[in-house]
């Protein structure tokens, strides 16, 4: 995959795979990041093209398939409407505090990447999600790190 690679974290009870799938599509706006190093992330590098290995983060904790970035950052709807969690009623519209990307499905693992998986990986003990206080929503992967992630994807059983 083609740019550079992320880790998109979701709890899969708010919003998973399935409900991702359930979309025309297989598409949807990546939104309600509050978090400012994320939104950074979204805003300033996270570009059209890019691949998402997209990331269950509660019960599950595992890797279950990719995503290819359709649209480069673009103001996130959800902090301006006053009944979704995300409103910022400090938000100015005419300069945004945060910012959405748009997502599609390019491909579903055959066997979700459990998080007790990749640590049992060497080449892995760098990636951002296995250090330790690292609780980012949206995280940079390394090419190398994309790699055995998609691989592992791909065993069946």
């Amino acid at each position: 995959m083609a740019g550079r690679h992320w880790l998109f974290k979701s709890d899969a009870d708010t919003f998973g795979w399935t409900d991702l799938k359930r979309l025309p599509g297989w598409r949807t706006a990546w939104d309600g990041v509050r978090n400012y190093r994320a939104r950074n992330f979204l805003r300033d590098e996270v570009a059209a093209g890019d691949g998402v290995l997209f990331y269950h983060s509660q019960a599950e904790k595992a890797v279950v398939g990719i995503c290819t970035v359709t649209k480069a950052a673009f103001p996130d709807a959800t902090q301006f409407d006053k009944k979704h969690k995300g409103y910022d009623p400090d938000s100015p519209r005419d300069d945004p505090r945060w910012y959405a990307v748009e997502i599609k499905i390019a491909s579903e693992f055959a066997t979700p990447v459990t998080l007790d998986a990749l640590r049992e990986v060497p080449a892995l003990a760098k990636m951002a999600l296995l250090q330790r206080g690292n609780r980012l929503s949206i995280q940079p992967v390394t090419n190398e790190e994309w790699a055995i992630v998609e691989k592992l994807g791909a065993r069946k059983g």
